[in-house]
This record gives C-alpha cells, sequence and structure tokens, in this order.
C-alpha cells in the first residue's frame, strides 16, 4: 500500500446507525452518505432499492460502477481509476464524511462497495452489519422510490490503498497464504453452478463467508473472527499454487469467485486486525489461462 490508512471499524449497526442519522425535522445537519448496494449473481437490484431503501440511500450498481465489464480480469474486474472517480463525484463521496454502505443483508456487495472506496483513499466507510434486513428489525423505517445524489465534481481518488495480488503473484506463491471464501461445495469442485471449471485453486484452504457471519447475515464479534481467520491461516499452505512448499513469503490472501465475496473476508479479517490481502480477478479469471493448475476435493 503506497499510503497508510487510519484504521476505523468496518462495521457500523443499525442502531448506531440510526443514532447518526440527522433527526428528520433537522434541515441543518448533515449525517452519513447511505449508499445502497443491493445485488445478486441475476445483477443489480434496482427495483428492490426503489420498492424500499433506507431514507436517503442512493443507489450504486455494483456491475457498472464498482467493477469493469468481464474479461481477462475475471468477471468483476477491479473498476479502473476513471469509473471510479466517475462514481465517488456522482454520489458525492469527500473527505472527511462518512459513508455507509449496505446491501440486502448477504453482504457481499456492501462489501465490495466497502473495500473499493478504501482502495480508492476513504478511510471512513462502513457496512451496515446485517443489511437492510436488520435495519429493518431494528425498526427503522423504509423510503421508497430514487434519491437523487448530491454530486462532488471535484471529487478525487487515490488508488492502491488496499492490498492486492494478482495471478502471477498467487502462481508464484508471493500472494502467501490463500483463503477461498465460496462454499464449501464449490472449493471442492462438486459443483460449479457460475464458472465453466469446478475446483480451487492449489495450496488454497477453504474458509466460507458464511464461517465469519451469523445466521441473520451479521458478523461474529471480533475476538470470533481472529479465531475463525487464525484457524483457516494456520491450514493454509504458504507455497506457491504450481505446487511449491516454502516459496510463498507475501501477505496472506482471499479470493472468491469474481473477487466480490472475497471482500467479505477481508473486512472480517480488518475487524479481527489482521490483514489480508484480495485476489481481485479471483477463480473466474484464474481458469481463463489454461496452463494454471487447478485442484478438486478437500
Amino acid at each position: 500500500m503506497s499510503t497508510e490508512l487510519v484504521r476505523v471499524p468496518a462495521l457500523i449497526d443499525a442502531h448506531a446507525l440510526m443514532d447518526l442519522r440527522p433527526a428528520p425535522d433537522d434541515t441543518a445537519a448533515d449525517g452519513p452518505l447511505l449508499l445502497d448496494v443491493r445485488w445478486t449473481l441475476a445483477g443489480a437490484d434496482r427495483d428492490g432499492y426503489r420498492a424500499g431503501h433506507v431514507p436517503g440511500a442512493v443507489f450504486v450498481d455494483l456491475d457498472t460502477e464498482l467493477a469493469e465489464p468481464p474479461g481477462d480480469g475475471g468477471r468483476h474486474p477491479l473498476p479502473g481509476v476513471e469509473r471510479l472517480t466517475a462514481l465517488v463525484r456522482r454520489v458525492g463521496v469527500v473527505p472527511g464524511r462518512t459513508v455507509v454502505v449496505y446491501d440486502g443483508g448477504a453482504g457481499a456487495a456492501a462489501a465490495r462497495a466497502w473495500w473499493c472506496l478504501r482502495w480508492a483513499g476513504h478511510a471512513d466507510v462502513r457496512v451496515l452489519d446485517g443489511g437492510l434486513a436488520a435495519w429493518v428489525a431494528a425498526g427503522g423505517t423504509l423510503a421508497m422510490g430514487d434519491v437523487p445524489p448530491r454530486p462532488a465534481p471535484d471529487a478525487v481518488v487515490v488508488p492502491g490503498q488496499m492490498p492486492v495480488v494478482d495471478a502471477d503473484a498467487v502462481l508464484a506463491g508471493a500472494a502467501g497464504a490463500l483463503l477461498d471464501a465460496r462454499a464449501p461445495e464449490r472449493f471442492r469442485g462438486a459443483t460449479e453452478p457460475v464458472d465453466p471449471v469446478a475446483g480451487h485453486i492449489p495450496g488454497a484452504t477453504s474458509c466460507p463467508t458464511t464461517a465469519v457471519q451469523r445466521a441473520d447475515g451479521t458478523y461474529l464479534e471480533p475476538a470470533e473472527l481472529r479465531r475463525v481467520l487464525d484457524d483457516a491461516l494456520a491450514g493454509a499452505d504458504d507455497g506457491s499454487a504450481g505446487g511449491d512448499p516454502g516459496g510463498g513469503g507475501g501477505a496472506a490472501t482471499a479470493y472468491c469467485g469474481s473477487g466480490v465475496t472475497a471482500a467479505q473476508l477481508v473486512l472480517a479479517a480488518h475487524e479481527a486486525g489482521v490483514e489480508l490481502a484480495l485476489f481481485p480477478g479471483s477463480w473466474s479469471e484464474w481458469i481463463r489461462d489454461p496452463s494454471r493448475p487447478v485442484a478438486t476435493g478437500p
């Protein structure tokens, strides 16, 4: 990383968010910038947003604003500087303002937004723990329709503020221990509903996002997250994906199918005081080169 970002908590619960938001009749107050990033594998859920969202939240499209078009970099390549600059200017991400992102509750899309904005140099980004479902459960009201953003035409991004590794680094072992955030059956290669090749990167350890979250989509406490991650890293191979134990040496790295869900492991690690790099292209990039090795089984 080129600059050390201030470490702030990655998560905020629904009640704390209610306390941050200005009262409805307080026109002078300027609360956090709320971003709704609801998304599924079928695409951005703009219809769901319009049907009911946290009051004041602006919609962000993961596929078009938090990723480049699919290609050699996988299904969701990281957004470039131009794309991220357009986003922060459109929605009004300005220095010193807290940004709170949320999704429907699964957490992957919100974690991707958190990671991208942190990578782009905005330190104070929080994820609503448990997403919209947690907001509703806490008694939060919903608004309908679109919220027009307050643009910041001069906003800039400072890229490179989160650790990233590429496929070559993974192959050479420079990514360190690999944690695979996908469901265990996808890791084993027993099923693959999205990508054309099943399996995992050799030497990786399965650490599904369900291991760091409760059934309601909220994250475990930091001490529990640390235990889960320590256990996963203890069983990981620090060697290269080419099968050369001892060839590692980089920071531990998270990956998934296309770099979205893996951001949840990075977020969990952040809360636990552990640094994880992200392999943005993840499995969907890895398998585009048939010369890269593939493993199946546990």
